[in-house]
């Protein structure tokens, strides 16, 4: 029994830390994460509420991983609003993040 808790504990540690989950599509590559003081001439186009999981087995994921994950996410988002910027507009809470979507080009 202690084997087996103690791999599951390793797997966890293995699947929150080092591999991403979320990843880009080919058209979310051209997306731009920007600041709203860059977004002169951007037309907004909407906006994207994008989560992840903010605990793994009761365990925290760390705020820069779910960052990553959720920009990621975000500009996925905006890449199929046809969008190719995208604006913060939260901080993370409980693994969500809301991003506003722009067309700048």
């Amino acid at each position: 029994m202690k084997k087996i808790s103690l791999m599951l504990w390793v797997a966890i540690a293995v699947l929150s830390g080092c591999s991403p989950w979320v990843e880009p599509t080919n058209e979310a590559l051209n997306v731009r994460v920007a600041y709203l003081s860059q977004i002169d001439g951007c037309k907004k186009l909407g906006r994207a509420t994008v989560s992840v999981l903010d605990k793994v087995a009761f365990i925290s994921r760390s705020e820069e991983k779910m960052s990553e994950e959720l920009e990621t996410l975000g500009r996925n988002a905006a890449a199929e609003m046809k969008g190719d910027t995208i604006v913060a507009m939260s901080k993370i809470v409980d693994g969500e993040q809301v991003f506003d979507v722009y067309r700048c080009k």
